[in-house]
């Protein structure tokens, strides 16, 4: 009798484990950790290793397809590394700039709107947080029915707040004079700020409608409960 193949004998925990998307994701967080670890004393090392980390956020999805490698797990592992960087990030930025308030409800939203969403994909048994074909919202759908513009928006964002980061010279550096300051003179820096403005304002409004829709699908799915006999 011939030997079963890789692909035909039964996967163990440690096989998905070891997925070739969830090893890069295990990258990402141990890159993520020396980042922080840098942030204040070598602030240019630290852009570096976030950036490469985020980049790698789409080099995982790649590969999780590529080798039919998706998994339940990785993506998981992959959301919660995103939301876990990106607020530290914000942490980092409320820090920094004043009003620091602004950073710390950027990162309630941020992780409101994602928690949510997630649980209200859950109760609608669906595969995918991403899936939202029913929607009625047309930048709903615009944002996660398109691949090219979701990734803008999300590169756009992670790259303003980096920027904004480089841009700190000290502890108290004031948010709308930093940006007014950019605006005063075109050069290309403040033209990338520009883009990325735009690309981050887009992902904060879906974060709203995100978090508005998923509340309202635990709210239906609250009265469904309560009138079913």
């Amino acid at each position: 009798m011939a030997k079963k193949s890789v692909a035909q004998r039964r996967l163990t925990k440690l096989d998905v484990y070891l997925y070739i998307p969830n090893i890069i994701g295990y990258i990402r967080v141990l890159m993520n950790c020396f980042a922080f670890a840098q942030c204040f004393s070598n602030k240019q090392l630290f852009s570096v290793l976030y950036f490469v980390s985020f980049v790698c956020d789409g080099i995982d999805g790649w590969c999780a397809r590529k080798f039919n490698q998706v998994s339940t797990f990785g993506a998981v592992l992959d959301m919660v590394t995103d939301r876990i960087s990106t607020a530290c990030l914000l942490v980092v930025l409320s820090q920094v700039y004043r009003p620091g308030l602004v950073f710390l409800s950027l990162l309630a939203l941020d992780i409101a709107s994602h928690w949510l969403q997630m649980y209200s994909t859950f109760l609608l048994g669906k595969a995918s947080h991403k899936d939202v074909k029913d929607s009625t919202n047309w930048l709903f759908k615009a944002y996660y029915g398109n691949r090219m513009f979701m990734a803008y928006c999300c590169v756009a964002c992670e790259v303003l707040y980096i920027i904004l980061f480089l841009l700190a010279k000290n502890e108290t550096e004031n948010l709308i004079a930093v940006l007014m300051g950019l605006a005063k003179h075109i050069t290309p820096l403040s033209v990338l700020v520009g883009m990325s403005l735009f690309g981050w304002a887009v992902k904060q409004a879906v974060n709203l409608i995100q978090l508005k829709t998923a509340a309202d699908v635990c709210v239906l799915h609250d009265i469904n409960k309560k009138q079913s006999p």
